[in-house]
């Protein structure tokens, strides 16, 4: 709510995403240890539950964005849209918006999904955090992908 109200013109209403990203990891971090202590924890029921919760809204967002931008972007612009589409299907927006930036490049009210880059965050961090939960001794004893797979340790 404070996100939206600040961008409704609240300059009161400020540091949206960084308490979007706080609530989110305390959120999933307390969801995981709670379903470990039971000894319920399953990696495939977690991204599940997760594409389910957030892919409907994704794809809505996307479907709705594609005839309003083919209707109202100069090519140039549809362009880079459609880069940002294939960016935001690979969870790599933020790094596609970051490169995307520059005095010369179209205002942010023409990139309808430049806020899609705090979504790419948290599934890279989340993958990243996979990554480095595996000590370094399981990663040279069993390899990366058994590590990977066998997460959390």
């Amino acid at each position: 709510m404070p996100v939206m109200l600040f961008h409704a013109g609240f300059r009161q209403f400020s540091g949206g995403v960084d308490v979007f990203f706080v609530m989110s990891g305390y959120l999933i971090t307390t969801l995981i240890l709670t379903e470990l202590a039971l000894g319920r924890f399953s990696l495939s029921d977690f991204y599940e539950r997760r594409a389910r919760r957030l892919l409907p809204a994704l794809f809505l967002v996307m479907a709705t964005c594609i005839p309003f931008a083919w209707w109202l972007l100069p090519s140039n612009e549809m362009k880079d849209f459609s880069k940002s589409l294939v960016a935001l299907s690979l969870f790599a927006s933020n790094i596609f918006f970051m490169r995307d930036t520059g005095y010369f490049v179209p205002a942010a009210e023409l990139k309808p999904l430049l806020h899609t880059w705090s979504l790419a965050v948290e599934e890279q961090f989340m993958s990243c955090f996979r990554c480095f939960s595996c000590s370094p001794g399981a990663w040279v004893e069993n390899g990366w992908w058994r590590c990977w797979h066998a997460w959390p340790p």
